[in-house]
C-alpha cells in the first residue's frame, strides 16, 4: 500500500523541491514568530490584568494572531500533507481508484481555497478605511489581509505538495494495469 508519508521525498525534481523546501522554512519561520508573539502577548496580558490595569487592546491583537495562526499553520499542514484528506480511505483502495480520488480531492480543495481567495479579496476592498477599535492605528485591511494570503499560500503548498505525490501514483496505477 502506498502512503503519503513515503511518497512526500520522493520529488526528483530539484526545481520543486527547491520551492517546496523554500515555502516549509519560511511557514515554520513564520508560525514560530505568531506562536512566540502570541505567547509574550497572552502572557502580558494577563500580567496587567492581574495588577488592575488591564491592556484595552491584549484580547483583540491576541484574537487576531491566533486567527494567523491559524491560516498560516493550515498552509503548513497542506504543505506537509497533514490536513484533513482521509489519507487511510484513499490509500487502502486500488491504485487507479486512488489516483482518481487525489486527483478530485486536490480539484476540490484548490477549487475551494480559490474561493476563499477571492472571497477574502472582496472583503479587504470593503474593509478599506477601518480600523482595529483597540488600535485605530491599525487598519482592518492589514489585519484581514490574512485571509486571502492564507488561501493563495494554501493553493501553493497544495500543488507543491502535490506534484510530489503525482510521480508515485501514476507509478502505482500503470503497475495495476500491467
Amino acid at each position: 500500500m502506498l502512503n503519503e508519508r513515503f511518497v512526500r521525498h520522493a520529488v526528483t525534481d530539484p526545481v520543486t523541491r527547491k520551492y517546496r523546501n523554500a515555502l516549509e522554512q519560511s511557514l515554520e519561520v513564520v508560525m514560530l514568530v505568531l506562536m512566540i508573539a502570541l505567547t509574550v502577548i497572552v502572557i502580558v496580558g494577563v500580567g496587567f490584568r492581574k495588577a488592575g490595569a488591564a491592556l484595552v487592546w491584549y484580547d483583540e491583537v491576541a484574537s487576531i494572531l491566533l486567527a494567523w495562526l491559524t491560516y498560516y499553520g493550515a498552509s503548513l499542514a497542506a504543505l506537509k500533507r497533514a490536513h484533513i484528506g482521509f489519507p487511510k480511505f484513499v490509500y487502502s483502495r486500488a491504485p487507479r481508484l486512488r489516483l482518481f480520488l487525489v486527483v478530485c480531492r486536490e480539484i476540490i480543495v484548490v477549487g475551494f481555497f480559490v474561493l476563499v481567495a477571492w472571497a477574502g479579496w472582496r472583503v479587504l476592498q470593503i474593509l478599506d478605511g477601518t480600523y482595529l477599535a483597540s488600535l485605530p492605528s491599525v487598519s482592518t485591511r492589514f489585519t484581514q489581509s490574512v485571509i486571502p494570503i492564507g488561501a493563495v499560500l494554501f493553493i501553493i503548498a497544495e500543488l507543491l505538495s502535490f506534484a510530489e505525490t503525482w510521480p508515485a501514483l501514476r507509478k502505482a496505477a500503470r503497475k495495476q494495469l500491467e
